[in-house]
């Protein structure tokens, strides 16, 4: 399809006579007419009653024509959303000032810390130095020297300690022996005394029994006499 639009350099043409475009102006009649102050450019959607109430009815949509109160109302819009807009970007440019602000807060407050971090190193090897120096232990705060030869009595004493309760030990071991063997001694002299009792009252059963012989043998002698 070719394109009416002329090119450059080349002249525009009329489409017809300046007759023909007169008889086509006075065609169409103008007529100027007032629009009412109080006119509605919103026209109220028309409601259509159906013919039958089991037909589902159907949302009929109003046609809204665009006037000037329209365009005034958008222009509006336009402008508060503008503002609105304005007034959010003043907010988060004034945020981001603030965050700016606290992050070079927090820069320089980590560069005081790296600082009192490398003093406090500084601080604690020179701290070491001075402990091994003076040979001094860093958790007793005694020197080195002094806690060996602590340890040293310690173990000493408690050495000592044991030796005595072992040779208690060997002493009370004695003891029990010696007591053991006078205990097996007693046990033997009654074991004996009970034999030699036994022995004893024995013999006086048995004398008992001949001194019972002889009374009835002196009586039977008695008798035999006085008949």
């Amino acid at each position: 399809m070719a394109s009416k639009i002329p090119r450059s350099g080349q002249s525009v043409r009329p489409a017809g006579s300046a007759a023909e475009m007169k008889r086509a102006a006075n065609k169409y009649d103008f007529k100027e007419t007032a629009v009412p102050s109080d006119f509605n450019f919103f026209l109220k959607p028309a409601i259509f009653k159906s013919l039958n109430e089991n037909v589902p009815r159907k949302n009929v949509v109003s046609k809204v024509h665009k006037g000037p109160s329209t365009r005034y109302g958008q222009q509006s819009e336009l402008k508060s959303h503008n503002q609105l807009l304005l007034e959010a970007n003043e907010e988060l440019q004034k945020n981001l000032t603030e965050t700016q602000q606290k992050v070079a807060q927090l820069e320089q407050l980590y560069s005081d810390l790296q600082g009192t971090n490398a003093d406090v190193q500084k601080q604690l090897k020179d701290c070491h130095v001075l402990l091994v120096a003076g040979k001094i232990d860093p958790v007793l705060g005694e020197k080195i020297g002094q806690t060996a030869q602590q340890n040293e009595d310690q173990q000493r004493e408690v050495v000592n300690v044991s030796q005595d309760l072992l040779r208690e030990l060997r002493t009370f071991g004695d003891m029990a022996t010696e007591q053991s063997a006078q205990l097996t001694e007693v046990q033997k002299t009654m074991k004996a005394l009970t034999d030699s009792r036994e022995h004893l009252v024995q013999e006086r059963e048995n004398f008992s029994l001949e001194v019972e012989k002889m009374d009835t043998a002196l009586e039977e002698a008695e008798q035999l006499l006085l008949e």
